[in-house]
């Protein structure tokens, strides 16, 4: 695991792409990218940290708004059977993304919880 938690995606699903989109590059004075399709159509921006921010819609008519930041881990398989051993449910397994590393979400505590390995 690492040592201090590292935010390295921060997901925000909205069916108000475009109004959400404009709030945060007024309000933050950041640039976003066009949709990249591996990400489910988000629009990024680069984090201070290192990492991004994406907005995008909604991928499928049951998925609802939400705002899930996903840790970076060393490994993800190993950080999903932990969580899972507490109680966690896995709603989507370790999943390569080309080019930007895998990414896990978890359901605990009716929040959900993003994993990520680059």
């Amino acid at each position: 695991m690492i040592q201090a938690m590292n935010i390295h995606y921060l997901e925000i699903v909205t069916p108000d792409v475009n109004d959400m989109v404009s709030s945060y590059a007024e309000s933050l004075d950041i640039s976003f990218s066009e949709p990249v399709l591996s990400l489910g159509g988000a629009y990024t921006a680069a984090l201070s940290t290192g990492g991004m921010i994406g907005i995008r819609a909604p991928m499928h008519e049951s998925e609802e708004p939400v705002t899930r930041p996903y840790s970076l881990v060393d490994d993800i398989e190993l950080s999903v059977a932990s969580a899972v051993k507490t109680g966690a449910i896995v709603a989507l397994p370790p999943t390569d993304i080309s080019g930007y590393g895998k990414c896990a979400v978890l359901m605990q505590g009716g929040v959900q919880i993003g994993l990520w390995q680059m």
